[in-house]
């Protein structure tokens, strides 16, 4: 990628002076705005450590207890503040440990800045103590990077590194710098921050022709249907994507990375798409005559089937990746650009228009569902909680107030379904990767993103474990996320799967936890565990009123199923409501 930068002189800093590599590194957070940082010392990092001890009263240093809980809190940070989440961590094992959240994030198009120390540039290659070739090992899960050997590179290509990350569509950026060039002191010329680069388009141009053949097609729809996702969250495009549905009266479905980019309870927002989405938006996704694509790529867990998907409809397709357009659903019109820059565009040539009938379809597919699933999940007969009630019971504590994050499986999807939000950036999860143990680090810092609203992590037991030893984060830094574990003693989805699917032959799926509410209690977290639906509501009342960290054990059915699914190999139409 050709390094021809733009820089803009308002905002470069133009003192020469000299420093060492470390120490501009540290001037590059502060010149990008960066307030919190992510990471864990070690032997080829700390010389920007030691840097970092000089600008304690600009930068907030989290340390974490594993670099995979790093960096998966500045994706949490990401995800709720809208800014760009950056994480340091130390050579060989350090960098390999952040590989897990450059796929998550990257994946999911979460802008992060990685900064890994490495050995000194006389040793690469030779086997030397912590070295592991991190640019070829990291290349397929960044959008971008680079090692630098050489100190005077530091600010040119960290400022790159910010543009990089945080453009077009975001996603992770990781440099890696040598020991020697942390170490090394040049003529530091200020800091200019990173507009342009000549290879790198981030937004494609966009053509105003299939703009306007896009309103053609949506104005002679008789049942068109939007589907939405991330993109308008990341395009920051939530009111001109409400705006653009309002006018042309057109029901939409959210994928769960797009969840909370639209109020729950708007009148044209028909629910979840997908293998566990509502029953409406898959079936009805197959009798649509135009089918919009907002911000989401198509991803085979939205669509099942490829060869069962949407066959009937002409389909336009709204991102500013050009790549996913036609990779897995063919376009009518393909609209590429910034949604926020193209819906306007839109909405302009649209009609206002209204589709009671087509609306009333999905509302008695609702009715369907409802009384096959809804009423079983939210308002059990048997005596075991279920985990639709206890969010359900949630929201009406938190009025759909609360950042939600959840991990992966069988509680996420539920959460995903029944949890309520009236602002955007308040559902925090691993969509395209589903990375268990996500969700802990992820609410610590989706806290420091949004340090002024309630923060609520959703996990299963099985998920907890993998990134327990956070809770010391949690202690360290007094972080006041609440956590729910949703225990039901099993690998809950992946059970599932085995009965359906496998003729109940559960294999390594029964899983024993320790006392959460005592380990909790070992890192000076408070906490209770709740089995009986009378105390449910007061337990989790008790969590959010209580000040500071809170872990709330909800015991819940051993085997009870998320529905509707979508098996896999099926259309979406043949969705099963049990």
């Amino acid at each position: 990628m050709d390094t021809a930068l733009s820089t803009s002189p308002a905002t470069a800093t133009q003192q020469t002076r000299t420093i060492s590599g470390s120490q501009a590194v540290c001037e590059a957070m502060v010149q990008e705005g960066v307030s919190t940082i992510f990471g864990y010392p070690g032997g080829a990092i700390m010389p920007i450590y030691d840097a970092l001890y000089g600008y304690e009263d600009r930068l907030e240093h989290i340390l974490v207890r594993h670099e995979q809980g790093g960096i998966h809190a500045a994706q949490g940070y990401a995800r709720t503040s809208g800014r760009t989440g950056v994480v340091f961590a130390t050579s060989g094992p350090g960098a390999t440990n952040l590989v897990t959240g450059l796929a998550d994030a990257m994946i999911d198009s979460t802008p992060l800045v990685c900064i890994t120390g490495q050995v000194f540039a006389h040793l690469l290659g030779t086997d030397a103590f912590q070295e592991t070739d991190v640019i070829n090992i990291t290349t397929p899960v960044t959008k971008w990077n680079y090692q630098i050997t050489d100190a005077a590179e530091i600010p040119e290509i960290l400022a790159k590194a910010f543009y990089i990350a945080g453009s077009g569509r975001p996603g992770p950026v990781l440099i890696d710098i040598t020991k020697n060039a942390q170490l090394q002191l040049f003529e530091y010329q200020g800091y200019k921050p990173c507009h342009h680069i000549r290879s790198y388009r981030p937004k494609p141009v966009v053509r105003k022709a299939y703009v306007e053949e896009a309103a053609r097609l949506i104005n002679e729809a008789e049942r068109p249907f939007v589907i939405f996702g991330q993109g308008v969250i990341l395009g920051g495009a939530e009111q001109e994507f409400k705006a653009f549905i309002e006018k042309a009266g057109i029901p939409a479905a959210w994928t769960i990375l797009g969840l909370s980019a639209l109020p729950t309870d708007h009148p044209l927002n028909v629910g979840m798409l997908g293998m566990h989405g509502n029953y409406g938006p898959n079936v009805l996704t197959n009798e649509c005559d135009v089918l919009i694509a907002v911000g989401m790529r198509f991803d085979d867990r939205v669509t099942g089937r490829l060869d069962k998907y949407a066959k009937q409809a002409k389909v336009i397709h709204l991102d500013i990746d050009p790549a996913e357009i036609d990779k897995n659903i063919k376009a009518t019109v393909p609209v590429w650009g910034d949604c926020k820059e193209t819906l306007p565009m839109l909405t302009a040539l649209v009609q206002q228009k209204a589709y009671p009938k087509w609306l009333e379809k999905f509302r008695e597919c609702t009715k369907s569902e409802d009384e096959a699933v809804f009423q079983g999940e939210l308002h059990p007969t048997s005596d075991k909680l279920t985990m639709g009630e206890v969010i359900d019971t949630l929201n009406q504590i938190t009025h759909g107030n609360a950042v939600i994050v959840t991990d992966v499986g069988q509680h996420q999807m539920v959460a995903c379904r029944y949890a309520k939000f009236n602002q955007s950036r308040s559902n925090v999860t691993s969509g395209g990767l589903g990375t268990m143990g996500f969700a802990l680090p992820a609410a610590i810092g989706a806290k420091f993103g949004a340090p002024d609203r309630e923060v609520v992590a959703v996990i299963g037991d099985g998920g907890f474990q993998m990134t327990l030893q956070e809770l010391g984060t949690i202690m360290q830094s007094n972080v006041k996320v609440k956590i729910i574990i949703l225990n039901n003693n099993f690998l809950g989805m992946v059970r599932q799967w085995q009965e359906l699917f496998h003729e109940r032959r559960y294999s390594s799926v029964d899983i024993q936890s320790p006392d959460f509410v005592a380990l909790a209690a070992a890192y000076g977290v408070s906490g209770q565990s709740v089995s009986e639906r009378p105390n449910l509501r007061t337990a989790l009342e008790t969590m959010i009123d209580h000040d500071g960290a809170y872990l709330l054990e909800v015991m819940v059915g051993k085997e009870n199923n998320v529905f509707p699914m979508v098996p896999q190999g099926c259309g979406v139409a043949e969705i099963r409501l049990k």
